[in-house]
């Protein structure tokens, strides 16, 4: 056995009491439904890879970027924009099997021209997305490496990929509990989040390494979703954004919210943002001093709307 044989042998080794995420579920993910929260496999989970230019500006640039879309999640948002592959379960095959084509779809859209491998809800397939980095290095590849997280994440699993991730793409989703528990079913959310996002901070501290075309290449950035009727919440999360890391982090404040089937008829989560509320925390934004990052226009919610079931989601 080679030496990275041995390592993906040992990283799905530790599936089979699966403590991975803040959720501990100590399953073992061999067995098909018997996966825990997030009911994946020990296979490579993966709905979709393909470029993806709807990222921050710095992140996609003119050329995209190869974003890697697992299935499943360590979250259960009623409003999530991916719920036909975060809510569709199972898992997509053996990974000796899945591990070549994979990394073939990842080395096309890198041909292509993008410069970075964005790794989308990766909270529960560590391992696997760890597997794919070593095959990518294997192989001589090493582009500038993107954790786009729903910041469920042990602050431990933060700190063992330090080094290895270039770029740290969190949200922040909530720091009201009970919105957490309501809406993704995340008990102890806020607190959970808030480590993981110190501990990448630390990491990376406020700075944003560009190249010379204005590609990120190592940085952190806090992405924070304003829901409807939640602008207490938010104007929360600035806040401790601001208070206890730094008012210079990059901030992407999003109005793009768009409300899915799941929550049609919701009395807040079944309409789009109002401009007064995105106002509102806008207007926090700026008194606190942020002055690194990104807002959105108010029709943003007709702009990143997936569907997976096409061969690439985010075209028609």
């Amino acid at each position: 056995m080679n030496h990275q044989d041995q390592q993906t042998t040992e990283l799905l080794e530790t599936l089979h009491n699966c403590t991975w995420c803040p959720r501990e579920c100590a399953v073992d993910r061999r067995f098909p439904g018997h996966g825990g929260f997030c009911n994946s496999g020990t296979g490579i989970s993966c709905s979709s890879v393909c470029n993806h230019a709807g990222e921050e500006p710095v992140i996609s640039g003119p050329r995209g970027i190869c974003n890697v879309f697992f299935s499943g999640c360590n979250l259960e948002c009623v409003f999530c924009q991916n719920y036909q592959i975060s809510q569709a379960t199972g898992d997509y095959g053996d990974i000796s099997q899945q591990l070549p084509d994979v990394v073939a779809q990842i080395e096309a859209v890198l041909a292509g021209g993008a410069k970075g491998v964005g790794f989308v809800s990766p909270s529960h397939v560590i391992p696997q997305m760890k597997i794919i980095m070593a095959a990518l290095a294997e192989r001589g590849i090493s582009p500038t490496f993107v954790y786009n997280t729903n910041g469920y994440d042990k602050p431990e699993t933060i700190r063992s990929l330090e080094g290895r991730i270039d770029v740290w793409l969190p949200d922040l989703k909530y720091v009201d509990e009970r919105l957490g528990c309501d809406c993704s079913d995340a008990p102890g959310y806020p607190e959970v989040a808030k480590a993981a996002i110190k501990e990448m901070f630390r990491q990376k501290g406020s700075t944003v390494r560009l190249d010379d075309e204005g590609y990120i290449e190592s940085g952190l950035i806090i992405r924070h979703l304003v829901l409807p009727g939640a602008v207490e919440n938010s104007i929360n999360v600035m806040r401790w954004i601001a208070g206890e890391l730094s008012p210079s982090v990059h901030v992407s404040l999003m109005s793009q919210y768009h409300p899915t089937r799941r929550v049609i008829g919701h009395p807040t989560l079944g309409r789009t943002v109002r401009p007064e509320e995105y106002n509102q925390v806008l207007a926090e934004f700026e008194r606190l001093g942020f002055y690194r990052g990104w807002v959105q226009e108010l029709d943003s919610a007709s702009n990143y709307r997936p569907d997976f079931d096409r061969d690439h989601p985010f075209e028609e």
